[in-house]
């Protein structure tokens, strides 16, 4: 449409009856204005991405999992609706809360966290976790599966394809974790900020028994752009904004400004965050500003921000999503890491 003009469509009268389904929603969504219109707009890109057979990369910031959104990212994951993730530690460790069935409540925001603290209780917002029976017992299963693992350099990858691996093998509810869905199904999972989170906490119990782990991050970044290099067409899904968010992005600036390779940038990115963009923060960034960077193909179409709750829009569109498309064939990404890092290699050696 043109913008200056008023040529564009007719604001409807939204009705609702009972036999409405998610599709008709996004539909009245897409059809109105403010941000719903920007989730229904969302929705149907992240549609468009997968009919398409772009490579979607899911990004999650924060800690989505302790309020039970790891399922509905497994749902995706099931599906080949997401193919790969950089998420934080936080979403990865409290996953496995589930797959072991490790209490975590409803709670509340107004109690005195003085009191909760007195009687072992952990919040976060208004979900509870208890201190002894959720956290440290989650301690000791990680403890457990690290003790004898990663004695050569690795990347957060490689670090939650074991977690996902040790957890199908030993959880009582398997079924309960994205990330080991994720191990079945190939997806790799890196973790933005391993250090920032119990996961690297729990590793300190085997160093200062002589243990070392050592972090490829330099191997970790270039396999990430390899993959966006291996891709006809990539597409980011972000959560929320922070370290997660700029991993997936500066896939762009790695192949271009820093290999010379003038082909990087993602063809499509959607945002859902409640960050200001005025404040120069990361997580409130807009899309277009990413083009500046080269860390998106074209500033004018392909992306759509929501300024929204992640955890109130999330879940509607990937049930669209759902609703609309066919499960695609899991790319197993994780199984080609090798094959995409040594193209990428051959390629930038070959025009250096």
């Amino acid at each position: 449409m043109d913008p200056h003009g008023f040529d564009g469509r007719d604001i409807p009268y939204v009705r609702l009856d009972p036999d409405m389904t998610i599709s008709d929603l996004v539909e009245a969504y897409a059809a109105s204005g403010y941000n719903g219109r920007s989730l229904g707009e969302a929705a149907k890109l992240y549609l468009e991405m997968i009919r398409s057979g772009a490579t979607i990369c899911l990004t999650m910031s924060g800690a989505l999992s302790p309020v039970g959104l790891g399922g509905v990212v497994r749902s995706l994951i099931e599906r080949g609706f997401v193919d790969w993730i950089i998420t934080t530690g936080a979403n990865v460790y409290h996953e496995d809360h589930f797959a072991w069935g490790l209490p975590v409540k409803q709670g509340t925001h107004t109690a005195d966290d003085t009191t909760l603290f007195r009687n072992e209780i952990v919040r976060i917002r208004d979900v509870y976790i208890r201190f002894y029976d959720t956290l440290e017992a989650q301690d000791q299963v990680v403890q457990r599966y690290f003790e004898d693992a990663m004695s050569e350099p690795f990347t957060t990858a490689e670090f939650c394809h074991h977690m996902g691996r040790m957890s199908l093998e030993s959880a009582p509810h398997p079924e309960r974790s994205f990330v080991n869905s994720a191990y079945e199904h190939g997806v790799p999972v890196y973790v933005s900020t391993l250090k920032d989170s119990s996961l690297a906490l729990d590793l300190a119990v085997h160093r200062l028994r002589g243990k070392t782990y050592s972090l490829d991050f330099v191997r970790e970044i270039l396999e990430q752009a390899a993959i966006v290099y291996s891709s006809e067409t990539s597409g980011i899904l972000e959560l929320g904004g922070g370290v997660p968010k700029n991993t997936a992005q500066q896939t762009g600036p790695l192949l271009d400004q820093i290999l010379r390779r003038s082909d990087g940038g993602q063809d499509h990115i959607i945002q859902i965050t409640d960050a200001r963009p005025d404040t120069g923060g990361l997580s409130g960034a807009t899309l277009q500003e990413g083009k500046s960077w080269g860390k998106i193909q074209d500033a004018r179409r392909g992306m759509v921000t929501v300024y929204a709750d992640t955890t109130i829009a999330f879940p509607i569109l990937a049930m669209y999503a759902i609703s609309n498309h066919a499960p695609r064939t899991s790319r197993r990404i994780y199984d080609h890491l090798q094959e995409y890092y040594d193209r990428l290699k051959s390629d930038w050696l070959r025009g250096s």
